[in-house]
């Protein structure tokens, strides 16, 4: 099992080779091509993503068809739609490569299995999910309370590399401007 899941658990929690040998046994690897979806809107979600190699964007497509991007996944970042991968629903958003990628699929009933078995991956996930929602509420207030170009260099300064590898299109989607107000604040 790949040792960068390893690394990634072990920035908030050590694990045992014991442990961590019986933890990978619940993650299944999957490699998908770019444009191919991890997760597409209407259909049961029943993993959740961790990337070892690749980028994705999790989307929604609003009833004008146009696309609202919530996040960007890459090396060590998880993603999915947690609304329908935790109620069990159908999803609401699209999970969609943007380059080749490697995944670690962890199920719903494999997490809540190794969460009521070891504290330590229960304390991981809980740490993983209040950073997340940290995150959020950040991106929120962002989109409140900041202009284009503050959001802009917000994302810059968070998200250095993901300017190199992401489209300007998806990157003016992300920080709802248009791609012409990317272009000016880029410049």
């Amino acid at each position: 099992m790949s040792p960068q899941l390893r690394q990634h658990f072990e920035k908030i929690t050590p694990l045992s080779d014991q442990e961590f040998e019986y933890i990978s046994t619940h993650f299944v690897a999957k490699k998908f091509k770019k444009h191919q979806f991890l997760v597409q809107e209407g259909v049961p979600v029943p993993n959740d993503f961790f990337v070892i190699k690749g980028l994705v964007k999790a989307s929604f497509t609003n009833d004008e068809n146009k696309e609202h991007i919530l996040q960007f996944a890459m090396e060590d970042w998880w993603v999915c739609d947690y609304q329908a991968y935790f109620n069990k629903t159908n999803a609401t958003l699209n999970v969609d490569c943007l380059e080749d990628t490697e995944v670690l699929c962890l199920s719903l009933t494999n997490r809540e299995k190794l969460c009521a078995e070891l504290h330590k991956i229960e304390h991981f996930f809980r740490r993983k999910s209040n950073s997340g929602y940290i995150a959020l509420q950040q991106r929120i207030l962002s989109l409140m309370n900041s202009d284009a170009k503050g959001r802009y260099e917000s994302f810059l300064k968070q998200h250095p590399t993901l300017f190199q590898r992401v489209p300007k299109t998806l990157i003016a989607s992300y920080l709802g401007v248009s791609r012409e107000t990317l272009s000016r604040l880029s410049s």
